[in-house]
């Protein structure tokens, strides 16, 4: 990641530093800002490693509201998209789940393969992209090949020869018959400049069928995509696109808090069933070239009333062991805990931005080393902020201080941080803790 040594162009900066005021994660440009996180990420990149060779994965990250679940996926996601994988990603919500009655599930699907991202498409909206490459692909490489011009008949038997070995091998999997038949015709319809077909064949592709007649009387094909069967179809993609000449797909689904929402037993005990069939695919070898990421906070997880611990199938094999505590967490297990980052930590990360800030707006900088310390020396010694505090809050803080001083350059930094609104009342105990702290990351 060799953007971190580098200036963010402005317009990126501008994306981050609004993304992070406004307390959401930056879909660009986290290179620029990521501090710690390095054991978290090396274990998930070892996965990279393994998916890319024919393996499969899942893993949950679990952390509080703003601990930086979201920032870790959203790091990993342009990882693995610059190393060639294709990324769909999805938050749930009250309309999407894994499972429902009133095609939660199916909604869910659609949001994924609207977000599938590439590297040359990061925001999305690539699967069209992502087909037509495929067939262009096909056929400069058969004419390199064989040495053959473009509009000889020799040339284009030879294209469809190696169609036809992608779409066959597609086809021996669970609805994969259909799944080719379809590739095959979108590959037909773009060579003979088809669009309506073409754009059919996406629409399928999509989800976006609600009537089996329509999908018959539009494609010939007697099935579609819905609610029960919609992550069969995911683990076709990521056969398909490796056989297209990707290094796999990750599936990333956050905000699981959602599943723990849904009020009524049965409901969310058929989304965590739906967990674990993707659980076990993955772990089983039923599922290839296919990552799977799922933000969770810990209450949706541990909570053995309503959360993913609920249903006995999925505590048994995520539960942690006797041996791992905090400080010494095992990151090769299904669940990673996030720890939370360290004083030190929040340090380089406020540097990172107030060298993105200065460099947008253009000013001299006015906030030094000392400031910054004094400013995590104050949010690390608010009262219960050992348990409570998270990145999110401190970012946020941050970010708002840099703009007041750049509006208001007669304004002191230190007015601003002993300001009764921002020096709030704090416990000896905690005092302590964070003169300790300061005293070790200011040396």
């Amino acid at each position: 990641m060799k953007e971190e040594n580098k200036k963010a162009p402005r317009r990126i900066a501008q994306t981050v530093l609004n993304s992070l005021k406004g307390g959401v994660v930056p879909r660009i440009g986290l290179p620029y800002i990521t501090v710690g996180r390095k054991n978290e990420i090396q274990a998930l990149l070892h996965d990279v490693d393994i998916i890319s060779e024919g393996g499969a994965s899942f893993r949950f990250i679990v952390g509080r509201y703003g601990s930086g679940k979201s920032f870790l996926l959203q790091t990993i996601r342009n990882y693995v998209m610059d190393r060639g994988f294709i990324v769909a990603d999805a938050d749930l919500s009250p309309e999407r789940r894994l499972q429902g009655t009133r095609g939660q599930g199916l909604a869910t699907y659609r949001e994924l393969i609207g977000n599938l991202s590439t590297r040359t498409k990061p925001e999305g909206g690539a699967l069209t992209l992502v087909l037509d490459r495929w067939i262009s692909t096909v056929q400069t490489g058969a004419a390199r090949e064989s040495g053959l011009m473009p509009g000889d008949p020799a040339l284009t038997a030879l294209v469809d020869r190696r169609i036809y070995e992608v779409t066959s091998a597609v086809s021996e999997l669970v609805h994969g018959f259909e799944f080719a038949r379809l590739l095959s015709m979108y590959y037909h319809a773009y060579i003979e400049g088809a669009d309506e077909t073409k754009a059919k064949v996406v629409r399928w592709f999509r989800g976006e069928y609600s009537l089996k007649r329509e999908a018959k009387e539009e494609l010939g094909i007697n099935i579609i995509i819905n609610d029960d069967d919609w992550y069969e179809y995911l683990k076709l993609f990521a056969a398909f696109f490796r056989l297209a000449g990707y290094a796999g797909m990750f599936i990333m689904i956050d905000e699981l808090v959602n599943i723990y929402k849904i009020p009524n037993s049965i409901t969310r005990q058929y989304n965590y069933e739906k967990i674990l069939t993707m659980y076990n695919d993955t772990l089983q070898g039923k599922a290839k070239y296919l990552g799977i990421l799922m933000g969770a906070t810990p209450q949706a997880m541990e909570d053995k009333r309503r959360g993913v611990y609920s249903y006995e199938a999925l505590r048994s094999r995520l539960s942690e062991g006797r041996f791992s505590r905090p400080g010494a967490r095992d990151l090769l297990a299904p669940v990673i805990r996030l720890e939370a980052l360290t004083a030190e930590e929040m340090l380089v990360l406020c540097e990172k931005l107030s060298e993105m800030h200065t460099d947008l707006y253009g000013y001299p900088r006015r906030i030094t080393t000392e400031d910054l310390a004094l400013f995590i020396r104050i949010e690390y010694e608010r009262i219960g902020a050992d348990l409570n505090i998270t990145p999110r809050e401190i970012i946020r803080d941050f970010i708002e201080l840099m703009d007041l001083l750049y509006q208001n350059p007669a304004m002191s930094i230190s007015e601003l941080l002993n300001s009764d609104e921002f020096s709030y009342t704090k416990s000896d105990a905690v005092s302590d803790k964070a003169d300790q702290n300061y005293a070790e990351f200011t040396l």
